[in-house]
């Protein structure tokens, strides 16, 4: 049976769309892109997300005992068939059958690849469900506290992220935020520092795990903080996760009460994040914070995209990805400090480096900033985003930008261009383009912007 009007590919439907799809996949290829943030999915993991599963609405969870099989027994189809058969599931929609194995597959996968510090799979508790890190994050304050209470994470001028307690961020508008920084003469971390700020402050929360600090945390010494001061630790991994994964730096599992990373940075994968905790009260808790506290039906997509995404980080190429990219990003840092260019923070030991762009000055020695430094390399095809650095008062005037080695994985040092693909090469220039251009070129001879 024909689907109506439909059933036909992208290119018969919207040739508008279909071109535009074309050219960001050749930007892609052509660019050097060091956004510490954004990583290249793998085809296989694209292709899940365009599955079958899109289609489905799947609120609530698989079956519990789950949690605790292995991935042949979670795979075993006649008995997790037969089981729904006769028994259903606790799921709001029925049509779930394929999906409860595929949402059960990401959590042991990611239970096995995630287990560490002398904990094995099936000590922790795994949710797949948050749509990104920001809902992981919220989700976990929904579990945890109560609209007024105190978290504590680092300042999102020094490295922080939005949801770490910024004032423009639900999480510092439901809660009270309070926020340490880095030391100002070693740019670095002082755990000293931040045990006086939580015995004075007394967070119910306290959030180790940095968007734009480039060093990895000692999990143990923030625990011992946490546990001072009757706090929860909070261990949001999202840049790093890919580096967990593939043990390559230390890990937070097990030591933090509870675990959040999204999946499309160093791992990866797609845009999707995880919860992980060792505690089986708090992880039901975090279960009822993602649905129904945060959200609704999740996307089974893709958390099948996620399953796949484990199990490729298990690989020895995928080791050896992760092992580049912290040489690369050594390797970077040192260039930059090498040829006299200031790098906040004084290094890196993981994936990402920035650098102050006040080390550059124009001919009248005003100083540059992250904003525009940013814009010319995106003229010349190194992809970045400008970011505060410590020193800097608002994230709207950034002195810094932010780079990542990520981009090892498409061969960095030894890129070559890739040609065209076929169906750009007899593209013109949209219409709408060439008026834009006009209009901008008229602009300046006024002398506008």
């Amino acid at each position: 049976m024909n689907a109506f009007l439909f059933d036909k590919h992208l290119s018969e439907l919207d040739l508008d769309l279909d071109k535009l799809t074309a050219l960001e996949g050749e930007r892609q290829a052509r660019r050097l892109i060091m956004i510490p943030s954004e990583s290249s999915a793998p085809l296989a993991v694209r292709e899940l997300l365009a599955s079958p599963y899109t289609n489905i609405y799947a609120e609530g969870y698989p079956r519990a005992e789950t949690r605790t099989m292995s991935q042949a027994e979670i795979l075993d189809y006649a008995c997790q068939l037969g089981t729904y058969r006769r028994h259903s599931d606790l799921r709001y929609y029925k049509g779930v059958e394929y999906v409860d194995i595929v949402e059960a597959l990401a959590r042991r996968r990611a239970a096995e690849l995630f287990a560490a510090n002398s904990l094995d799979a099936d000590d922790l508790w795994v949710n797949v469900q948050p749509l990104s890190g920001a809902p992981a994050n919220n989700a976990v304050y929904t579990a945890l506290i109560k609209p007024g209470d105190t978290i504590m994470g680092m300042d999102l001028l020094h490295g922080g992220h939005l949801t770490h307690g910024s004032p423009v961020n639900r999480s510092g508008l439901f809660y009270k935020a309070v926020h340490y920084t880095v030391n100002p003469q070693t740019e670095q971390l002082d755990y000293d520092m931040i045990a006086d700020l939580a015995r004075e402050a007394k967070p119910k929360i306290i959030v180790a795990g940095y968007s734009s600090y480039p060093w990895i945390p000692d999990w143990e010494k923030f625990k011992q903080i946490a546990e001072s001061v009757g706090a929860y630790l909070l261990a949001d991994v999202s840049h790093i996760s890919g580096l967990i994964a593939a043990k390559v730096c230390s890990s937070p599992i097990g030591i933090a009460d509870v675990v959040t990373f999204t999946t499309h940075k160093t791992l990866c994968g797609p845009r999707g994040a995880v919860i992980i905790t060792h505690d089986k009260e708090l992880g039901e808790k975090f279960d009822k914070g993602v649905f129904p506290g945060e959200q609704g039906g999740p996307h089974i997509n893709t958390i099948a995209a996620m399953a796949l995404t484990f199990e490729l980080a298990r690989s020895e190429e995928f080791l050896k990805l992760q092992q580049q990219t912290l040489k690369n990003a050594s390797a970077l840092a040192a260039a930059f400090q090498k040829n006299g260019v200031k790098v906040p923070y004084n290094g890196t030991d993981s994936h990402l480096t920035l650098i102050d762009c006040k080390s550059f000055r124009g001919p009248e020695g005003v100083p540059l900033n992250g904003d525009l430094a940013a814009r010319i390399l995106d003229l010349v095809g190194i992809v970045v985003n400008r970011n505060t650095i410590p020193g800097d008062r608002s994230a709207l005037s950034a002195s810094g930008v932010r780079f990542g080695t990520w981009l090892t994985n498409a061969g960095l040092w030894k890129r070559t261009l890739r040609p065209l693909p076929n169906r750009l090469q007899s593209y013109s220039a949209p219409p709408r383009l060439t008026s834009c251009a006009r209009k901008a070129a008229k602009r300046r001879a006024q002398g506008g912007f």
